[in-house]
């Protein structure tokens, strides 16, 4: 699944088609295409894991979940989900989420949850990550409300940075803990786009898909399927603590 900075990779790619009018709309997905011929991009945005294309008339919504992806100009794989033709140029997109939003996306997005936009809130992060003491850390950080953007790599990442176990609660992190879960879900998220522009992300990874933990040289323990996302998890028993007894 992408996570949200190769969704914001995307928007920069696809910036040249931006004021360019879409020739048709076609694919296999069940959404109304036929109101997307001849419409012109007015802007490519990002929210989390969500790329939006926006239209005059509406906001075309692709969520890539597990195994969605795109092609530019070329198209490398059958059935497209939606592909739309311009004069000079297309876009593809398989296996993915098509939605179509008319609503203000000011009214549908909340910008200060996105962890890569502008306006991100920390403070606002904190008070909803207090409200929910004793969901599991890895899950929150899986909590597109909280930290829109991050995903499964993000998640584990971060967990290893800041030495905290993913089975921790919420409310048993210190404050201190808490700080560097929300500042390091920003800061990795940054290193990620900079690393997967580079083409060298896999080769930062210190504990996801990992077998042995860089710090203490011992096995990493794996989990196929942790907490409520039910996600994979690589984690050192060692060096990341267990947070764990909600106060009353």
């Amino acid at each position: 699944m992408p996570e949200g900075p190769s969704i914001v990779i995307l928007k920069d790619l696809v910036q040249g088609f931006t004021r360019k009018k879409i020739l048709a709309a076609t694919g296999n997905t069940k959404t109304d295409k036929a109101q997307l011929t001849g419409q012109k991009v007015i802007a490519f945005r990002s929210w989390g894991k969500h790329f939006l294309i926006c239209l005059p008339k509406v906001t075309v919504r692709i969520h890539f979940l597990l195994f969605g992806s795109y092609n530019i100009d070329e198209q490398t794989k059958p059935n497209p989900r939606l592909h739309f033709k311009f004069a000079k140029g297309d876009l593809y997109f398989y296996a993915c989420s098509v939605k179509l939003i008319t609503e203000e996306l000011n009214e549908v997005y909340d910008w200060t949850g996105d962890v890569m936009n502008d306006h991100w809130d920390a403070a606002k992060a904190r008070r909803k990550l207090k409200a929910k003491p004793e969901m599991m850390v890895a899950d929150a950080l899986l909590d597109q409300d909280i930290f829109a953007g991050v995903g499964n790599i993000i998640k584990n990442e971060v967990l290893f940075r800041i030495r905290v176990h993913p089975e921790s609660e919420v409310g048993a992190l210190p404050p201190r803990k808490l700080t560097e879960l929300i500042k390091e879900a920003r800061n990795y998220s940054f290193d990620f786009l900079k690393w997967k522009k580079e083409f060298v992300l896999r080769k930062h990874w210190l504990a996801h898909a990992k077998s042995v933990c860089p710090r203490c040289h011992i096995p990493f323990i794996k989990v196929k399927h942790l907490g409520k996302a039910k996600r994979r998890a690589f984690f050192c028993d060692n060096c990341q603590i267990l947070y764990a007894g909600v106060p009353a």
